[in-house]
């Protein structure tokens, strides 16, 4: 009998200490639980050691969405868990197919980055949030592209990033979620819409080059008229400075010549005075020796006759060149 009642005895305390053992739980950082006592919220656990009464407290369970690799293909997996995620998470969402403001049918996916700020509203403010962010997210994507036209949407990415993150940090709030960023990983259009895009491009492409090359004939015509306008003003001014220059020489060469005549006139004129000649018979002794130059200079030999009188002048003319001379 007293065995027996030592037996129950240990055996009690084994269950109490098994019990007790039960209770302790050990929380990683940046996880978390929510603990029920007896269906209904009693606290929410931190990282470190923590204790829960065994049956009286019981971890909620959440959903919990993970990807699983088969076949090089990854697939969403939705669990139960009772563990909840305070880390920032990343969901990689399905393409899907929306429609742009111009009636384009396009095929996008996203990736959403979010964090659980608030683990009591994540529980029971909404039932499998995963499913819900997910649905969430792809419901507001086809509003934002539903706005867009087809080049818009192509060219704006960072613009719909921020009206997504905006729309859906709004809509999640309530469930104790906070939506870091969202980014669209590829905007796939139709095969047809891609082949005219092509087109467009080359023609595009085609275009700018032919502008290109009008624009270098242009400034290729202009350097080169340029340049000849400046030579033909270089030419101009070089034959303005040369009818300069000649024009100056010629005057210069008329003022000597005139002031060589003159001075000869003044001499002539002073040998004039000091023989006594008669200028009138000067002139015509000048006359006459002209005339005879034109008659000698003949090819064909000439006798010539002068009358005797002539002498007389021709010995005046030879004393008033030798008085001419002296005045040099």
């Amino acid at each position: 009998m007293e065995f027996s009642a030592l037996t129950v005895f240990l055996i009690i305390a084994i269950i109490a200490v098994l019990y007790v053992l039960k209770g302790f739980k050990i929380i990683p950082q940046s996880e978390t639980r929510v603990v029920e006592r007896l269906g209904r919220y009693d606290r929410t656990l931190k990282s470190g050691v923590n204790y829960l009464l065994p049956i009286v407290d019981r971890a909620r369970e959440v959903s919990q969405r993970t990807e699983m690799v088969v076949g090089g293909q990854k697939y969403a997996v939705i669990k139960q868990t009772a563990k909840i995620d305070l880390r920032e998470q990343v969901y990689d969402f399905d393409k899907q197919s929306v429609i742009t403001k111009d009636n384009v049918t396009t095929t996008i996916n996203a990736l959403l980055y979010f964090q659980i700020v608030d683990p009591v509203k994540s529980v029971y403010e909404i039932d499998n949030l995963p499913n819900a962010i997910e649905k969430l997210t792809q419901t507001t994507l086809r509003n934002v592209i539903g706005e867009l036209e087809l080049d818009e949407t192509l060219t704006s990415r960072d613009t719909i990033n921020s009206k997504l993150r905006i729309v859906l940090d709004e809509a999640t709030n309530k469930w104790g979620v906070k939506v870091n960023r969202v980014e669209l990983q590829d905007i796939t259009p139709p095969e047809s819409v891609r082949r005219a895009m092509e087109q467009q491009m080359q023609a595009e492409r085609e275009r700018r080059a032919k502008v290109l090359e009008a624009k270098g004939q242009k400034e290729a015509m202009i350097l080169q008229s340029e340049g000849e306008k400046e030579s033909q003003i270089n030419q101009a001014e070089a034959e303005k400075q040369t009818q300069i220059l000649k024009a100056q020489g010629e005057a210069d060469a008329k003022v000597l010549q005139a002031t060589a005549e003159a001075e000869a006139i003044r001499k002539v004129a002073e040998a004039i005075a000091e023989s006594k000649t008669d200028p009138a018979t000067y002139m015509l002794l000048m006359k006459y020796v002209d005339t005879l130059k034109e008659i000698g200079a003949g090819n064909q030999s000439k006798t010539v006759f002068l009358p005797f009188e002539a002498s007389n002048l021709v010995g005046a003319l030879g004393s008033l060149t030798e008085l001419i001379d002296k005045k040099k």
